[in-house]
């Protein structure tokens, strides 16, 4: 039987704020949801409602920037199982996304069985340019990172992590398109595991050799011609350029041996293979 928290609401409807990682979204979701009438906002794997959060779990808590990534974008059914649940049962109609780019706020839509946003809002046209400098700087230098509910929320939840407290007072908290706030409101800075520890990165060399590895596993028969490796905020590309044996099964053979890639390497190194595209280049004997 099909639960009808599975199914996409079409009351509930989704805004967006989207900027790249450490440029001041968290900092800014509150004001954005508050011009909008927006109760509920997603940020980092986090349900949240009236400064309080209510489902999920933060990926702050991660101990490795790709499984933050993981848990932001829902990627574990049962994560995204319970937010869903909660968003029906909660009957919200409308609900402030976060992510760092417009295909990423889409993805943890549709994770969430939510329609895609009828409105995004970019944190270009909400922040000054030396405001989000500013952001990516402290980011970059001192690994903070803010989540957007009182201190006392987060030092119940994720005592471990808990840095400091941020409070905006109405003469101060004016974004730019927007106006000052009529509140004050109370923000928490946080410093995750996995900013203390950096971020792994793998060699484009060390990953081609794993994804031989993968293919010759699976078939030792497809020859790979070419191996295309892109990285970026969300994980790891591949490109694949293949030669197949001649009555290889091209549908599903293909695709098993694309998700047999993804899992292995992911298994052994804790990165994010994003997407693998594997083009076949020939037919051989």
């Amino acid at each position: 039987m099909f639960l009808d928290f599975f199914l996409p609401s079409r009351r509930k409807r989704v805004y967006a704020l989207v900027g790249e990682s450490g440029t001041g979204k968290s900092f800014r979701s509150k004001l954005v949801a508050q011009k909008y009438g927006l109760e509920y906002i997603i940020d980092d794997g986090l349900l949240i409602k009236d400064n309080r959060i209510i489902a999920g779990h933060s990926a702050k808590k991660e101990k490795t920037f790709m499984a933050a990534v993981k848990v932001a974008l829902f990627d574990e059914k049962g994560h995204r199982d319970e937010v869903a649940k909660k968003l029906q049962n909660d009957k919200v109609k409308k609900i402030l996304l976060l992510g760092t780019s417009e295909k990423m706020v889409n993805k943890i839509a549709a994770r969430l069985q939510l329609l895609p946003p009828v409105k995004i809002i970019k944190i270009e046209d909400i922040a000054t340019q030396e405001e989000i400098e500013k952001a990516i700087r402290t980011r970059k230098i001192e690994g903070k990172h803010v989540i957007p509910v009182p201190s006392i929320e987060i030092k119940r939840s994720y005592p471990h992590i808990f840095y400091d407290a941020i409070r905006i007072f109405r003469k101060k908290a004016v974004l730019r398109g927007i106006g000052p706030t009529p509140q004050v409101h109370e923000k928490s800075v946080v410093r995750p595991e996995y900013s203390k520890r950096g971020k792994v990165i793998i060699s484009e060399a060390a990953l081609s050799q794993m994804v031989i590895h993968c293919v010759d596993e699976y078939n030792e028969n497809i020859r790979i011609k070419k191996i295309v490796v892109k990285d970026d905020e969300m994980g790891y590309r591949l490109v694949i350029t293949i030669d197949v044996p001649y009555g290889t099964q091209l549908g599903g053979n293909i695709h098993e041996m694309q998700q047999y890639i993804i899992e292995n390497i992911e298994r052994f190194t804790g990165i994010l293979i994003e997407e693998v595209n594997i083009i076949i280049d020939k037919l051989i004997q």
